[in-house]
């Protein structure tokens, strides 16, 4: 495990936020060091945003992936921090130690398999995966079965669900505040459809495999109170699973539909819902690896949507399947590190006894 944690700070010490190109391939640029020559590395660009596909030759039986991107955080969380078996830090659970520990795998067991592999490393999932996995995968990437390194404590994720990035906006007429009836309040008519679309998927109370919608934002470019706004946008995040015909379908209709009348539907970014067969001889090797090493290796559903997606669309199996550690995204984001050396290990099983 201490063989793994040194590259681990180092990573996680990069702040390879969106914003940042010149460290996206810095934190990429670490993984490729990390990994050392004599692999074929094939280099991808789209929209600034940096991949690569590391292989030992050939169409890859399985392939491990990898994002090297992490959310903003703040200055002191990009320098890690270890408190007994947990280690701190931003992307340590989210997930830059996974990232290391199938970088090293692929490494140590690339040249020994009676079959290729490949490594690929994205810098772009936290932002849709769009520019890295998606823009691999449209340029012909392929694989046998793909294992994507995501927070999961050795649980086998084979569903996740479907993204929508939803922008509504709404003009009216502006008019004097003291008398609201001579403008059209676009800001009004915004709120009333982000309303009816709330009540129709009310936020759960507790987890629930259904259809969600956040607000993330709701802006008018009106300045001053005594103004009717005469314009106004709500950003809306929809996460959806597999079987909720709306969102799945023709989506903008779909939206239209429940906004009504007056509200402009534009979807910036959509990806579909993954599904792996949770039967499939991988599957099971895998879930076989995990109990190898004192885990369930239990098949688990992901309310995020993950890169497997751009596999999935295409009739390739891929779950999700990472080390332990808890709150991603938030301040005090750790890895759990007692399940590195176990998920080394049961991948290291995993690869060895796969059908080639």
């Amino acid at each position: 495990m201490e063989s793994l944690v040194a590259p681990a700070v180092e990573l996680i010490g990069i702040r390879s936020t969106a914003d940042r190109p010149a460290e996206l391939g810095r934190a990429l640029g670490c993984v490729l060091d990390l990994v050392g020559p004599g692999f074929e590395v094939r280099r991808f660009e789209s929209r600034g945003k940096p991949s690569a596909l590391v292989s030992s030759g050939g169409f890859p039986r399985i392939i491990l992936n990898a994002h090297l991107d992490v959310v903003p955080g703040t200055p002191d969380q990009f320098t890690a921090r270890r408190e007994g078996d947990l280690l701190y830090g931003r992307g340590a659970h989210d997930m830059k130690c996974a990232a290391v520990v199938l970088a090293t795998v692929f490494r140590d067991l690339a040249p020994r398999l009676p079959y290729p592999i490949a490594l690929q490393l994205v810098t772009d999932e936290e932002v849709g995966g769009f520019d890295g996995t998606g823009h691999q995968v449209a340029q012909g990437v392929r694989g046998g079965f793909v294992v994507i390194g995501e927070q999961s404590n050795l649980c086998v994720v084979t569903e996740s669900k479907g993204i929508l990035r939803v922008r509504l906006t709404a003009s009216g007429r502006t008019a004097h505040a003291a008398y609201p009836w001579l403008g059209e309040n676009a800001l009004l008519t915004v709120v009333e459809a982000v309303n009816r679309l709330l009540s129709r998927y009310p936020v759960p109370v507790a987890e629930e495999w259904t259809t969600t919608v956040n607000v993330a934002r709701i802006e008018t470019s009106n300045a001053a109170a005594n103004v009717v706004p005469a314009d106004a946008t709500a950003w809306l995040d929809i996460r959806y699973p597999p079987s909720e015909a709306g969102p799945g379908g023709d989506a903008p209709a779909w939206l239209r539909e429940i906004a009504g009348p007056g509200v402009e539907v534009e979807v910036e970014a959509a990806g579909a819902p993954h599904h792996a067969d949770p039967l499939s001889a991988e599957v099971v090797a895998l879930r076989r690896a995990a109990e190898s090493v004192g885990y369930e290796g239990a098949l688990l559903r992901k309310h995020g949507a993950a890169d497997g997606r751009f596999y999935s669309a295409h009739g390739v199996d891929a779950v999700i399947f990472g080390p332990g550690g808890d709150g991603q995204h938030g301040p005090h984001e750790y890895v759990d590190l007692r399940t590195l050396q176990p998920y080394h290990d049961a991948l290291t099983t995993f690869l060895h006894t796969v059908h080639p």
